[in-house]
């Protein structure tokens, strides 16, 4: 019996081990996705946006994301990811309706995506941040630059909603 209850526990901690690299695994494919999204758009905000606002923040996503997105392609490869080439469908797809606006109502729109993006890029980082890898550090070392781009995006959504 007490052979059985050691060979369980060594299945379980195996199992946990593995379930905590698969989930440093999705987070770094995540996130690589995530920055060639958001070097997208800002170059996209930059074109279409309206308010010096927005094109200066599109700015911002461009070249914090191009860096960010080095440091995940460094953290993938310690951790032997074969990193994605570009955004995901859903992100082209978001990229692809946004393009098709221009002046204020890009200039809505994409306050409004950028502060429901960064929310859910937050909490998901926050919750890699909690790996003790190469995903977790770099998770850890995005939350204050992603935290700085919602306050901006909140910033400019709510001008938006106000009127200013």
């Amino acid at each position: 019996m007490k052979v059985l209850s050691i060979t369980a526990f060594a299945l379980l901690l195996v199992s946990s081990a593995h379930a905590a690299e698969s989930a440093s695994r999705r987070f770094l494919k995540k996130a690589i996705e995530g920055n060639f999204a958001e070097v997208k758009m800002g170059q996209l905000a930059q074109q279409n946006g309206q308010s010096d606002g927005v094109k200066k923040f599109g700015q911002t996503l461009s070249n914090d994301h191009s860096a960010a997105n080095e440091k995940a392609m460094d953290a993938a490869k310690s951790e032997g990811v074969a990193p994605p080439d570009g955004p995901n469908a859903k992100q082209k797809s978001d990229y692809e309706k946004m393009a098709r606006m221009t002046g204020a109502k890009f200039d809505q729109e994409f306050a409004r995506h950028m502060v429901a993006d960064h929310q859910k890029d937050i909490a998901e980082h926050k919750k890699a941040a909690k790996q003790s890898d190469a995903a977790g550090e770099y998770a850890k070392a995005q939350i204050p630059v992603l935290e700085e781009h919602l306050d901006t995006a909140k910033s400019l959504n709510s001008k938006r909603i106000s009127g200013r």
